[in-house]
């Protein structure tokens, strides 16, 4: 990076928090100071931006801060910036704070926004963090794998009093409307069935034939992945019950895998992220996206990082059912 003067960036999380976006705050705040930038956080996302809740950042606010989860500036959901009016109140904002880049740092929303604040001419440099996983401009968002790991764990966890008591056990994930955390949290966690949105032919029917199936070869406990974008996990295990005459329950981990220390994938992910954002506007790049391509960190256009559709490989949901048999 070659050190400029004078410019002012502005930074924001916004919408769900994920793992990951401390670690993105901590390198922009770090890398911009190295090359003579003014670091502005915006506290609670869009919101935030509309009431001019900014501070400026050193390198000492954002210290020992890589390891937290969650993000230090907060975040919220901003039903007005889903306005036209709320977009150019946000840009006016934006321009009288006299902020040459803004940085966001999200999911699917944060940069819907930040397109939209784009086509108002402010200059945005976006960085994917959602645990969903479900942009399909990067292959990797940052909080996914500390949100599997949590998963991973809690199942393990359930798998043993499940074992102990012959159980049936209804794990229901987070993932909004996408599956690629259950389906990761049922391979690593060696479920014998995960339901997920994006596959039409499995139902309930089919889950409690797939029991019955392995309670003949003698299998004593069974574990059942349901993403949240299907939902009815209680409902579910007391049809198992019912049916099948065997204990059966659910338990949700909601927002337990939002929070939590950021594993190491999403640490360096996010560093090199929040890195590369600061080098895109120092090299005059205009409107772009940090994401992850072919195993490298590089920038596309927003606008057609928005446009990207994320295509579902049933791959990983037939490995599972091969080797839960």
């Amino acid at each position: 990076m070659s050190k400029e003067k004078n410019i002012k960036i502005g930074m924001l999380t916004s919408g769900g928090d994920a793992p990951g976006m401390n670690a993105v705050i901590r390198a922009v705040v770090r890398a911009g100071g190295q090359n003579n930038m003014k670091v502005y956080g915006i506290s609670r996302g869009y919101e935030g931006l509309l009431n001019a809740e900014i501070d400026e950042l050193t390198s000492r606010d954002v210290k020992d801060i890589i390891h937290r989860g969650g993000t230090i500036l907060r975040t919220a959901r901003c039903p007005e910036m889903m306005t036209k009016e709320g977009q150019k109140k946000a840009a006016e904002i934006v321009r009288v704070l006299g902020l040459d880049a803004l940085i966001v740092i999200g999911g699917d929303g944060t940069f819907k926004g930040g397109q939209s604040l784009s086509e108002n001419g402010v200059n945005i440099i976006a960085v994917p963090a959602t645990i969903d996983l479900d942009l399909a401009c990067s292959e990797y968002t940052l909080g996914f794998d500390t949100a599997v790991n949590t998963g991973m764990a809690n199942i393990n966890n359930l798998r043993d009093t499940s074992s102990s008591h012959e159980r049936c056990s209804v794990v229901e994930v987070m993932g909004r409307d996408a599956g690629y955390l259950a389906l990761w949290c049922g391979l690593t966690g060696g479920a014998e069935e995960v339901l997920i949105p994006e596959d039409k032919n499995t139902d309930t029917e089919a889950v409690i034939q797939q029991i019955i199936h392995n309670r003949t070869r003698n299998k004593k406990h069974n574990l059942v992945v349901v993403a949240e974008g299907i939902g009815g996990s209680v409902a579910l295990s007391k049809n198992i019950e019912k049916t099948l005459g065997i204990e059966a329950r659910a338990t949700i981990l909601g927002h337990l895998q939002r929070g939590g220390s950021p594993t190491a994938l999403d640490r360096m992910h996010g560093s090199v992220m929040g890195f590369k954002a600061v080098e895109a506007v120092l090299n005059g790049e205009k409107n772009k996206a940090v994401v992850v391509s072919g195993g490298k960190h590089i920038l596309i256009d927003l606008k057609e990082a928005l446009t990207m559709k994320k295509e579902y490989d049933p791959s990983m949901y037939e490995m599972i059912k091969v080797l839960a048999i």
